[in-house]
């Protein structure tokens, strides 16, 4: 997406000595002055009213991928105005031949690999942070917050209230949002405001295009520093800026006390809830939520868990954890994991930005606490059996043109328990294409009388953490090194922190070469990095060489390989490791796309502490049949075996999602998720189970007009079969439904 092609400036940038902070102008921006227009529209995606005449009209005249400032294949026009609450944007999208245009109804962020267009906006014009919305050609939404201190990052997690509709035409498509002004955070009390902003059309075809009104240069990471300025908004109307959600749940929850053996059926419990936003200024939000719905309605992506020694991690999906989340982001530590907060009644927070401060503070309580214990050698969670309390707070400030200087907290804690982190981060830029990024963080634990007993935890536990990493980003290389040490009583309870006992350097860097639009391959690069980490004690665990050569080409496609050599210390014994990958993937039409992951070569048997032969192939297959119903398809399959020739295990596992969408806001989902793990009894120093299977089945309809007003009904089952079982057994089974809704004031 978009954050692979902003690395420009137009002026070259040399610097004798790196200590030196200088910062030179990029290439001149275009500088618009935003219309105001006292009328509305109606949102149908036929930009036919008259008013839309008097708009700003902004030309997206730059080719920016896969040529660096080409001329754009397709002419595109964007048009911009302002009534005092809302910002409306419309594109008209030309194109030569509309039948090829890729598009389908779609839910809330998955219009990626569509054609579409994004109004890409930095509302303090401090070039760190902004928001993006996409549309695609039939109005799916999708919509970003997105970083820029240290190279570009977007969490697509983040979701707003706001109306767009799309129509492919004769000439090609027609776009209109209408974005209100409660859905951003901007600089309060200024009458007039100039912000950052860039047009944006992505146009796949053979190759993807993307094209702005901006040209980038690819030789800084810095992208909003080369957006254009556009000023105006000295119209905007005071508002109460206040949602207020309410959120009812019913749900009944089967199990069989034995299996095989007959149906238990559950109570039907009901719930209801609260949340509540509120935008006290322009520029800070309290949010607030009382008995809250924290359910996981939607199934999450299956990631085969076998032969490995940490957790997996799980990506959030909650609203209230998702609003203001990148205000709790330190540069280099995830010190706020927020899935380990699975239980609350009651949570609060407040989010905000006022000039160069940035700040965050979080509240919450949890009925079902869980904690991440860490080693060099692995790491799992564990329950601490009871309630906690956790606090987060954050403050950043921003230094420079692009630097950030930061401080945060988190504590946990319940009867006989805490656990507290304190952290100092930030970034520093010598030049528009070489930074520093830092990071130092302290943490003191008590634990409970259960940890203890349980884990084999000692009472008190505190350790401090480090990080220091520099980058330089050119427009055809890149170079990176970094050091971390991370000590052995070091614990993020609030956080993930997977492994610790260790200090590691790392070293490398990549090149890449670009071609013409019109060539079998239109860009190819490698990189080559290594690494080495030691215990605390100056034990090694691990030294790693990695390469890895990147192909693109036509018909969307790509092709990655690469190579490991990794000597890894597990339990005080070396093993080398040789692996190989492949990676690749293409669309043979214009509705099919089809990706294909390979691993092989020899890999640890963790279980049984002795190297083995690994192969994995995981295909992927996504089919558009119609603008109503898709089909997505994900297997993974493993298999180990011992040095000898003796299998270990043979793993498959099946993601299969069948959607049919009657409309934007209604949609029916059927999941599948089967999981089979054949394991060889003879192969293994203890007693498993040669047959381990889980199956999982999820049917949902939804309805949803935002991101917070909707309507779930659902029924989902989960099975098992073991050696004592002769064939899969569902044991449980849950009926569900859920609405809310988000009144607006």
């Amino acid at each position: 997406m978009f954050m692979q092609l902003l690395k420009s400036i137009n002026i070259k940038v040399f610097f004798v000595v790196l200590t030196v902070c200088s910062f030179f102008s990029v290439a001149e921006k275009q500088q618009f002055n935003l219309a105001h227009i006292d009328k509305s529209i109606d949102i149908d995606g036929q930009l036919n009213e008259p008013h839309w005449q008097q708009a700003t009209l902004v030309a997206l005249k730059y080719q920016n991928e896969p040529n660096e400032k080409g001329t754009p294949p397709v002419k595109t026009d964007a048009y911009l105005y302002e009534d005092g609450s809302y910002l409306y944007v419309g594109f008209i999208a030309y194109d030569n031949d509309p039948s090829q245009i890729r598009a389908a109804l779609r839910d809330r962020d998955t219009l990626w690999s569509d054609d579409n267009v994004a109004i890409m906006i930095d509302t303090f014009n401090d070039e760190r942070t902004g928001y993006e919305f996409y549309v695609n050609p039939l109005g799916a939404q999708g919509d970003m917050r997105m970083t820029d201190t240290d190279g570009w990052s977007e969490d697509p997690s983040w979701n707003a209230i706001w109306d767009s509709a799309g129509q492919i035409t004769e000439q090609g498509y027609v776009v209109e949002m209408r974005i209100p002004f409660t859905a951003l955070r901007f600089p309060k009390n200024k009458a007039d405001m100039t912000w950052s902003f860039a047009a944006w059309r992505n146009y796949p075809r053979d190759v993807t295009y993307q094209m702005s009104n901006v040209g980038f240069d690819r030789d800084t990471k810095c992208s909003f520093c080369q957006f254009d300025k556009i000023t105006g908004f000295n119209a905007m109307e005071p508002s109460k800026n206040i949602q207020v959600t309410p959120t009812f749940t019913a749900l009944r929850h089967d199990v069989k006390d034995t299996v095989p053996g007959d149906w238990e059926n559950g109570d039907i419990d009901t719930e209801a809830g609260l949340d509540l936003r509120w935008g006290i200024t322009q520029d800070a939000v309290i949010n607030a939520t009382i008995n809250p719905d924290f359910s996981q309605v939607e199934a999450d992506e299956l990631e085969l868990d076998v032969n490995t020694t940490y957790s997996i991690y799980v990506a959030e999906k909650r609203p209230f954890f998702l609003d203001g989340a990148s205000y709790f982001k330190s540069s280099l530590f995830e010190l706020l994991y927020t899935r380990t907060i699975a239980e609350p009644e009651i949570g609060a927070k407040i989010t905000g930005k006022t000039n160069n401060h940035s700040y965050g503070f979080m509240y919450a309580d949890d009925e079902n606490t869980s904690v991440l214990l860490p080693t060099n050698q692995g790491s799992g969670f564990a329950n601490l059996g009871g309630k906690s309390k956790a606090s987060v707070g954050r403050y950043q400030y921003d230094i420079g043109e692009q630097g950030t200087i930061g401080v945060m907290t988190t504590h946990r804690e319940s009867a006989d328990y805490h656990n507290t982190v304190l952290s100092l981060d930030g970034s520093y830029w010598f030049n528009q294409t070489d930074s520093l990024m830092y990071q130092v963080a302290t943490a003191d634990t008590k634990n409970s009388t259960y940890l203890v007993d349980k884990y084999n935890l000692k009472q008190d536990q505190s350790d401090q953490a480090y990080k220091i990493e520099f980058t330089r980003e050119k427009r055809d290389y890149e170079l990176y090194a970094s050091y971390e040490h991370v000590g052995e009583d070091y614990r993020t309870d609030l956080g993930y922190q997977a492994k610790v006992d260790y200090k590691k350097v790392n070293l490398g860097g990549g090149q890449t070469w670009y071609l013409d639009a019109d060539n079998i391959i239109t860009e190819y690069s490698y990189e080559a990095d290594w690494d080495k980490s030691w215990a605390l004690d100056g034990r090694l665990l691990e030294e790693e060489y990695e390469a890895v050569v990147e192909l693109n080409g036509q018909l969307q496609s790509f092709l990655q390989f690469g190579l490991t050599h990794r000597n890894e210390n597990y339990y005080d014994e070396f093993y080398n490791q040789n692996i190989g990958f492949v990676y690749g993937g293409f669309n043979p039409t214009n509705d099919i796309r089809l990706t294909l992951y390979s691993e092989f070569g020899s890999k640890i048997d963790y279980s049984n502490e002795q190297l083995g032969e690994l192969l994995a192939i995981e295909p992927e297959f996504t089919w558009d049949i119609n603008d109503h119903w898709q089909v997505q398809l994900e297997h993974s399959y493993s298999r180990l075996n011992a040095q000898n020739g003796e299998r270990i295990y043979t793993a498959n596992q099946t993601d299969l999602r069948i959607y049919y969408k009657f409309n934007m806001r209604s949609m029916l989902k059927l999941v599948m998720q089967f999981e089979d793990i054949d394991r060889n009894k003879e192969a293994y120093y203890y007693a498993v189970n040669q047959t381990n299977r889980e199956l999982g089945n999820q049917l949902i309809y939804s309805y949803k007009i935002n991101a917070q007003t909707l309507f779930y009904l659902g029924y989902s089952d989960k099975g098992y079969q073991n050696d004592s079982l002769k064939s899969l057994e569902r044991n449980q089974r849950t009926f569900f439904t859920k609405l809310s809704y988000a009144w607006q004031l």
